[in-house]
């Protein structure tokens, strides 16, 4: 037994989060894969093991809509989040000087969220409505000569709100990426005659790339399976794919949303090993 402790010891340390890994994600997923091969009938579903539920979703211009409409929120959240982000993460890292100053800065980005994500949501409404303070602004200046629709229930309300919602997830892993960053690297530059330019291109934004990597694969998950943002903010125009399987779900057609959650799964971890096969993560785990 002495001999055998060393050997069996780390299967023992790492068998707590197996059991609970296996429980409450790997179980779950294969039961909602067992489940996508089940038929519907219209009232009941029963246990069979057909293509029925894929094919009608590949085959379904509708569906391809949907995924397609899914793919443009994802693509365009990440790209603004990033606009936003890197810029205040920069400025944190690099023009504050002062750690208490950094962490104040910091605190201050993180307030808005300390809210729930529906009353952040709501309180977008009556700022974007047709009689909300953006657009009786717009009309006090003479920008515009009647209210724009196009600001609330619409494509636009539905990035802006997740934009809002999913920054903080881009601001903080870049951040951390800079603050690891060693200036000993950026004053040698420096004073080998690189201008600022240079330095951000052939030092900063290179070893921020795995803050940059995680903050996407943040974003981009939690994009991918949003439904309830897309539905207030839409006011049920736009579609996605997390909210078509909350439909699907709310008419008993479990078989069905199963299989939208399969491919769902799929296409989001496509996306994020391809993020991981551009960047080296373990400099920054």
């Amino acid at each position: 037994m002495r001999l055998r402790w060393p050997s069996l010891k780390p299967y023992l340390l790492i068998a707590p989060q197996t059991l609970i890994l296996l429980t409450f994600l790997i179980v779950p997923i294969g039961m909602i894969a067992v489940v996508s091969f089940w038929e519907f009938n219209g009232y009941a579903m029963s246990p069979a093991l057909s293509w029925a539920n894929y094919a009608s979703i590949f085959t379904s211009r509708v569906y391809l809509a949907t995924y397609l409409n899914t793919f443009k929120f994802a693509a365009i959240v990440w790209a603004v989040t990033l606009v936003i982000a890197y810029p205040i993460a920069y400025f944190l890292a690099f023009e504050i000087r002062s750690l208490r100053w950094q962490v104040f800065w910091f605190v201050l980005c993180t307030i808005p969220f300390f809210t729930s994500n529906i009353i952040r949501m709501i309180a977008w409404i009556p700022f974007l409505g047709r009689e909300g303070l953006l657009n009786q602004l717009l009309l006090s200046l003479g920008l515009i000569q009647e209210p724009l629709e196009i600001l609330l229930f619409s494509d636009f309300a539905v990035i802006l709100a997740l934009v809002h919602l999913y920054v903080l997830f881009m601001i903080v892993p870049i951040f951390n990426s800079l603050m690891r960053i060693d200036r000993q690297l950026i004053t040698a530059a420096q004073d080998a005659g690189a201008a600022g330019w240079q330095v951000l291109r052939e030092i900063i934004l290179p070893l921020s790339a795995p803050g940059v990597a995680i903050g996407s694969i943040f974003v981009v998950t939690m994009v991918m399976g949003e439904f309830t943002t897309i539905r207030l903010m839409s006011g049920g125009q736009a579609s996605a794919v997390g909210y078509a399987i909350r439909n699907q779900i709310g008419s008993l057609q479990y078989p069905l949303a199963a299989a939208n959650a399969v491919i769902l799964l799929v296409v989001t971890l496509t996306l994020v090993f391809g993020i991981l096969r551009t960047v080296d993560l373990r400099q920054e785990l």
